[in-house]
């Protein structure tokens, strides 16, 4: 897919916040200015690269400070643009953003120990002195891993393992989730690429990915919930292909013995509703035996 610029009003559009469109512009002419005559390694013009970044920012609802410095995240680095002109035209707070995501593009990331790989994590959000400089910084890698079939084979790898070891785990730590499954998918393409092929074909071939047969579930739960009359948000999902991968090839188990491919999860306002729900839950389906975890009595060390 090919971003333009009307791509990302779209996207603004969609969101359906209030935006500065007249500063989201003026960023895109300087970038686009700035960029001209580079192409990235599909052949691209480079300005398509910030427009992405920022459309993914949108979709995650950040504001419009982080949309522009999305579109600028380049420009000090490969161009001929100062911060200082980056400060003049769009303020210190785009700025800093600007800045503080060059200088984290500049952090030696690859590891191949996890306490280094931690380090180099705890490295990137100490020096972030606003936050959304590391969510800027993830959108750029999501969108890089989303076109990395265009680099050198040995490239592929590097920033695969990179994004595994250091990116996604930052994502999981903010709590942006769609953000880490799909880096994670994506850097498995070129670190593993038989087991993700082999996971891809299984969901296709046992339809697993079909949203009808999430929706029926949830549909059951909800009629269940509504006779006992209590409210729930009720969604659900498929696994990702990196989190069925960990089960069936760092775990040493079969495909069919993985029992969590889909996940429903039901939200509502008190413990006590929670637990009403289990049993109602219990009633509908057959429980697995030794499968039931309670993490509200015992509670996983990282939560």
């Amino acid at each position: 897919m090919e971003y333009t610029f009307q791509t990302l009003l779209d996207v603004l559009k969609a969101t359906d916040r209030p935006f500065d469109l007249d500063k989201i512009t003026k960023a895109y002419e300087v970038a686009k200015d700035a960029h001209t005559g580079q192409l990235r390694l599909s052949g691209e013009p480079y300005v398509t690269h910030p427009i992405a970044v920022a459309c993914i920012l949108a979709e995650l609802g950040m504001d419009n400070e982080c949309v522009e410095a999305a579109l600028l995240h380049d420009v000090v680095e490969d161009t001929t643009v100062s911060l200082e002109e980056v400060k003049k035209k769009f303020g210190e707070d785009v700025a800093l953003l600007v800045d503080g995501v060059t200088k984290l593009g500049k952090i030696p990331l690859t590891t191949k120990e996890e306490q280094q790989a931690e380090n180099v994590r705890k490295m990137l959000l100490a020096m972030a002195k606003d936050i959304r400089v590391v969510i800027i910084k993830l959108a750029d890698r999501l969108h890089n891993m989303r076109t990395a079939e265009f680099w050198p084979e040995q490239k592929q790898r590097d920033k695969s393992l990179e994004t595994m070891e250091v990116y996604a785990p930052i994502a999981h730590r903010l709590g942006i989730r769609p953000v880490k499954e799909e880096l994670e998918d994506l850097a498995l393409q070129y670190l593993d690429p038989v087991a993700y092929r082999e996971i891809q074909q299984k969901l296709k071939d046992r339809a697993l990915n079909n949203q009808n047969y999430i929706e029926y579930i949830k549909q059951k739960i909800a009629a269940r919930l509504q006779e006992l009359n209590i409210s729930a948000k009720i969604d659900g999902r498929v696994k990702s292909i990196y989190g069925i991968y960990r089960k069936v090839y760092m775990a040493g188990r079969e495909f069919d013995e993985v029992y969590d491919i889909y996940a429903i999860r039901v939200i509502v306002d008190s413990v006590l509703e929670c637990y009403n729900i289990l049993g109602a839950m219990h009633d509908l389906f057959t429980p697995i035996p030794n499968r039931f975890k309670d993490y509200i009595s015992m509670p996983k060390p990282n939560m």
